[in-house]
């Protein structure tokens, strides 16, 4: 059996902050506020996973509390995969996008697909991520914040 989820993540830029996508970090002016490191691409991900697996969402296992203050989203990943595995499925495949005006991500893409392979125990070619601007368009296109979207596909192990 294949399932499919899908997540979506965004959040503010603002200054003072690292940019981490993909548990990769960008050097750039601005950085993400989140409760978390604010790593949109991976809670996507993360979200798309838990969908997939009828496990909730990313709220329900990594509420705003103490104990997740300041976590790395890598971290988050990987508790989100020990869960999935226990719900008896591997990971198919994931195909993601980043949605942001600038920094301008081509240069980091692959270094994030090797991050994201590693975390997730998936060979490179199970990852894809893809970077779009908005044209100017929209919050991500002002320079506000950056989204994130994920599609994964699940197997169930026999």
């Amino acid at each position: 059996m294949i399932r499919f989820g899908i997540g979506y993540d965004v959040h503010e830029l603002v200054p003072n902050r690292k940019l981490i996508l993909g548990g990769v970090e960008i050097e750039h002016t601005l950085g993400l506020i989140s409760h978390s490191d604010g790593d949109v691409l991976i809670h996507a991900i993360i979200d798309a996973l838990l969908g997939a697996a009828t496990l909730g969402d990313i709220g329900q296992h990594f509420p705003m509390t103490a104990e997740f203050k300041d976590i790395s989203s890598v971290e988050l990943l990987k508790r989100t995969c020990t869960l999935v595995a226990a719900k008896g499925y591997s990971i198919g495949n994931v195909d993601s996008i980043i949605v942001a005006q600038r920094p301008k991500l081509a240069p980091h893409i692959l270094k994030m697909r090797e991050r994201l392979a590693e975390v997730l125990q998936v060979e490179i070619d199970s990852v894809s991520v893809k970077a779009k601007t908005e044209e100017g368009l929209g919050f991500t296109g002002a320079e506000q914040g950056i989204s994130a979207y994920a599609v994964v596909s699940l197997e169930k192990c026999s």
